[in-house]
């Protein structure tokens, strides 16, 4: 280091080539460096504004609908952002026109339903949903029947139980906006529940988490979805009960798209 430079690097500095995460920051005097004090506000300015930014619903219904998905659009119990921060128990109900409107569909009921909630991160939904459905596809159980997808704005996790319960699915899908941190505003978490309805508990899920190019890819997340979207349908079973050993299946080639299964008429 030059003698003149008055920043004072960490022991840890090298590090920071092979992570995102917050070290080796060094220090000018007693403070941080003014760099590291710019980049803070930086991370933390765009973690704000993935949790405040309203989802592009209607942008998002229609990439979905030319990718060849039926979609349906829902909102939860919380009237508006303020209130879902407010008041998480508000982002677990379906507004009760939704919900109405989703047992009113009609149909034989799907094996799977999918939820895609925009959560505390719309800016993951933008960038992660579309991605990994398109993963998804190589890799799904052929037999598995798909409902419509359903796009939820001001939802909490607990919001796909009652899809699920109204579309009477065997299984939800939860596709939602992680909490965001300051190296990761855009993650993207997974959780899936059978027998889903109100009243599940967080103990009765898997998640994958931090799904995004730079945590865990797309391909790999698919791929470990798929094998519990199987695994859950065929024992009966998810959250603790349901261990996940994917590995194997991770390790296997890609098989054909079923778009005919996954991509099922609207109902």
């Amino acid at each position: 280091m030059n003698r003149t430079d008055p920043v004072t690097l960490g022991l840890l500095d090298e590090w920071r080539a092979a992570t995102p995460a917050r070290i080796a920051l060094g220090r000018a005097g007693a403070g941080m460096p003014t760099d590291e004090v710019l980049r803070f506000g930086w991370a933390h300015a765009l973690a704000r504004d993935a949790i405040h930014a309203a989802l592009d619903v209607a942008g998002l219904e229609a990439a979905l609908r030319a990718d060849g998905w039926p979609v349906q659009t829902v909102r939860s119990h919380a009237a508006d952002r303020g209130v879902y921060l407010r008041r998480p128990d508000l982002g677990r109900q379906l507004a009760p026109e939704d919900a109405e409107r989703l047992r009113a569909l009609g149909g034989p009921p799907a094996d799977v339903c999918i939820v895609i909630g925009d959560g505390l991160s719309s800016l993951a939904i933008e960038r992660q949903a579309r991605p990994l459905l398109a993963a998804l596809r190589t890799r799904w159980p052929g037999a598995v029947t798909l409902a419509p997808l359903v796009v939820a704005t001001q939802a909490r996790v607990a919001l796909a139980d009652e899809v699920g319960q109204a579309l009477g699915a065997r299984l939800s899908i939860m596709l939602i906006g992680e909490r965001p941190g300051l190296s990761s505003p855009d993650s993207l978490g997974i959780y899936l529940t059978h027998d889903p309805r109100r009243g599940r508990h967080d103990a009765q899920r898997n998640c994958i988490s931090n799904v995004r190019p730079a945590g865990l890819d797309h391909a790999t997340a698919a791929a470990r979805l798929a094998w519990l979207v199987r695994e859950a349908l065929r024992r009966g079973i998810s959250g603790v009960e349901l261990k996940d050993e994917s590995d194997q299946a991770l390790l296997a080639p890609e098989g054909p798209d079923p778009a005919s299964t996954l991509a099922a008429p609207a109902r």
